[in-house]
């Protein structure tokens, strides 16, 4: 005696073969939208973050130097006028 219907346990395969190939589409189409991206992104005139910090780092470097150099100039025009 059978204790499968053997045009179930064709259904069944088919299912499982059809998840097989909708996981692969998925797959696919996951790793071409990322290619899209990535071409997309490298296209722009983006900065990484070390060259952000880089330049955030000079820049208050530079706000820093400006401060001090305009102490010591009014410091100067206290001086000239007295």
């Amino acid at each position: 005696m059978q204790t499968r219907n053997k045009i179930l346990d064709d259904i069944s395969q088919l299912m499982t073969n059809a998840m097989g190939v909708a996981q692969g589409a998925k797959e696919e189409a996951d790793t071409a939208l990322k290619g899209l991206v990535d071409r997309w992104l490298a296209d722009r005139d983006f900065v990484t973050r070390d060259e952000f910090d880089a330049v955030r780092a000079m820049a208050q470097k530079a706000r820093e130097e400006n401060e001090e150099l305009k102490k010591r100039l009014d410091m100067m025009e206290r001086k000239k006028k007295v």
